[in-house]
């Protein structure tokens, strides 16, 4: 471990974001019950029908601008002004991260305040405010589409993901069900000589073996270990 400048890589999920009030997909409620994922979230779907495409991440982007950082992106911010080096790999596509202050965020599965070109994904374009229409095109003429990760798609940062994880003195998961891939494969990246902790409030029935757990909703679990933290200097579990 660097004592100096101990290394936090922190793995998010829809259950952090949750607490802000962003619907996640997967719960009982959630917006898979409403939405059929072949429909919305696939190449396919867009294909078949873009206007609906569109209009259910013109819906998306509107929560996330409508929604605010909690007390778990804020804290991750505070332990990064305290000194420690905190790097974000989130599945997460709104920018909750970002705005609590956070500098050293990857997206998994894209960014839902960008749009893309259809046809050269490195093509991509702010979307400060509005959402995406047929016939908006990109500097190639071809349709944007939202910069999401659809299933059946390749996640381009994946390897950049594992990179970091491999450099980390500690692995914190933090709202995900680890059900995911590849993202649950992220935990195979870890240092045998890091820990790794996960805080969520089903952590004692999803967290894998040798994983900590600390069964706490986000925004009450993540500060209270920076806390813990920024008090002794170094990264531990408490």
């Amino acid at each position: 471990m660097n004592q100096s400048r101990p290394h936090l890589v922190v793995l998010t999920g829809a259950g952090i974001s949750a607490e802000s009030g962003i619907r996640t997909f997967r719960a009982s409620d959630g917006l898979w019950e409403e939405h059929p994922i072949e429909a919305v979230a696939t190449p396919e779907g867009f294909a078949r029908d873009p206007e609906r495409v569109l209009r259910f991440y013109d819906e998306r982007r509107d929560q996330v601008r409508r929604a605010a950082p909690n007390a778990a992106h804020r804290a991750l911010y505070a332990l990064e002004k305290a000194g420690f080096r905190v790097s974000i790999v989130t599945q997460n596509i709104d920018d909750l991260h970002e705005r609590a202050g956070s500098r050293d965020v990857l997206h998994l599965h894209g960014e839902i305040l960008l749009a893309r070109s259809s046809v050269d994904a490195q093509l991509r374009y702010p979307l400060r405010r509005g959402g995406i229409r047929l016939g908006d095109v990109c500097d190639k003429g071809s349709q944007l589409r939202p910069d999401v990760v659809w299933f059946g798609e390749a996640v381009p940062r994946y390897a950049e993901a594992c990179d970091l994880v491999a450099e980390a003195d500690m692995l914190l998961v933090v709202g995900t069900s680890l059900a995911v891939m590849p993202a649950a494969l992220l935990l195979d990246q870890v240092p045998p000589d890091a820990e790794a902790i996960l805080v969520d409030p089903e952590a004692h029935a999803l967290a894998p073996p040798g994983v900590g757990r600390l069964a706490l909703p986000a925004g009450e679990g993540v500060p209270q270990l920076v806390k813990h933290w920024t008090a002794t200097g170094r990264l531990e579990l408490p």
